[in-house]
């Protein structure tokens, strides 16, 4: 068989990048042949084949026409006589249109190799226009490399642009998987500076594009934009979590601040409140995942009490703990304090700054959590005159240390 080592994974070999999956791609060969050499055919689309051995997929080459709206609107070739070069011209940008021979040779025929040298994000070909999907790509390119120093080559920019209206046809479940892809990567919020480049964000995240434009008090957000903030939060939590949770939380956390009346800017009052129900939206619309959902409403609706950590009564402390059901998850109380620290430190001037308030309300935390229900139980208390007394003595014994504290500061 003639077969070739293709995109992402020469891609990053150039970059000497490590990469996890290998796609190749067969060029004059039928389906029948594939399957009568101990391949096993799956998709329905177009036919890919996985290696009996190694796992790895292999394509026969093909050719995409246009046949209809959105995604799926195609129509492939992957007839024998479909060259490499044909196949390579359907991708989406030059720095993934690049082969391997089984000898090792470099196939290049759109000069991706040079693209990736000059750090640019190109299309391929205007065949680019026909797949909407390709936006969310490109923008999560640069979520991935603008670290790296890459941008986006103008006449694709001008090409997503015209991709605007096209954009609705995308399913809820593409954008989000591309949405949470980036969510993941070096630089976050890369993405979605890309969409608002090219005019696309409103289109397809509008919860976002909301954010940018609406101004908060100076003396705490220096950078003033909701949206810029967002952002700078967004890339602090990619700073200090590796979890799409924490990242969405971070992204979403400040949505209330996009109903505030223009005449209350730069304050927000009760933006926090506000948020959650815009969060259930956003969370519904793109089917988005529950644990990605509770986690954002959380850090929404509490993210303040957390920064007056300090300030707040032993009570309140107790009910903040219940509220984010951190008796029963610690992990996940812990992901809500890495968020409210990321929207601490995304603000100008704040991004090195100590967060005292994790570690103290971590502390308190710990002193509640291991309060010993066994006494109670021995005394014959149950139900909810069990919970009364637990968090009774939980609230008395953080009530402690609150006042400790806040001696010692007086000192």
């Amino acid at each position: 068989m003639n077969v070739f080592l293709v995109g992402g994974a020469v891609r990053d070999r150039i970059l000497g990048i490590d990469s996890k999956d290998n796609d190749w791609v067969v060029v004059g060969e039928t389906p029948e042949a594939m399957i009568k050499n101990g391949f096993r055919q799956v998709g329905a689309d177009f036919p890919v084949f996985i290696h009996p051995k190694s796992g790895d997929e292999y394509a026969l080459a093909r050719t995409e026409r246009k046949s209809g709206k959105g995604y799926h609107g195609f129509t492939c070739d992957f007839s024998k006589e479909i060259s490499l070069e044909d196949d390579l011209k359907r991708r989406d940008l030059t720095i993934n249109a690049m082969a391997i021979s089984s000898t090792g040779e470099l196939i290049d025929p759109y000069n991706g190799k040079k693209d990736l040298q000059n750090k640019i994000l190109r299309h391929v070909s205007n065949s680019f226009s026909e797949d909407p999907l390709r936006v969310l790509r490109v923008a999560r390119f640069m979520s991935r490399y603008s670290h790296l120093g890459f941008t986006v080559a103008e006449e694709t920019i001008e090409l997503m642009k015209s991709l605007r209206t096209e954009l609705v046809y995308l399913t809820p479940e593409r954008v989000w998987k591309e949405l949470s892809r980036a969510l993941l990567e070096k630089t976050p919020s890369a993405f979605f500076e890309t969409l608002r480049k090219c005019n696309c964000l409103e289109s397809v995240i509008p919860e976002v594009d909301k954010l940018f434009g609406i101004p908060q008090p100076k003396e705490h957000h220096p950078e003033i934009d909701t949206g810029v903030h967002s952002m700078m939060a967004l890339d602090a939590s990619a700073m200090l979590s590796n979890k799409l949770e924490v990242r969405f939380a971070a992204l979403v956390h400040d949505l209330g601040k996009t109903v505030t009346s223009k005449d209350e800017w730069p304050a927000h009052r009760l933006h926090e409140i506000k948020g959650v129900s815009l969060i259930d939206n956003m969370c519904d619309r793109l089917k988005i995942p529950n644990d990605c959902r509770i986690l954002a409403k959380n850090s929404s609706q509490f993210h303040l009490h957390v920064h007056n950590a300090f300030k707040l009564q032993a009570k309140t402390v107790i009910n903040l703990f219940s509220q984010v059901d951190a008796f029963r998850n610690k992990t996940k109380f812990e992901d809500f304090l890495v968020v409210c620290e990321a929207d601490s430190k995304g603000r100008l001037g704040f991004e090195q700054r100590a967060y005292p308030q994790s570690n103290y309300l971590l502390s308190l935390f710990l002193i509640a959590k291991k309060q010993p229900v066994q006494p109670l139980l021995d005394a014959g208390y149950s139900g909810e005159k069990l919970g009364i007394l637990l968090r009774a003595k939980r609230i008395m014994e953080v009530k402690k240390v609150v006042r400790e504290e806040r001696e010692k500061n007086m000192d």
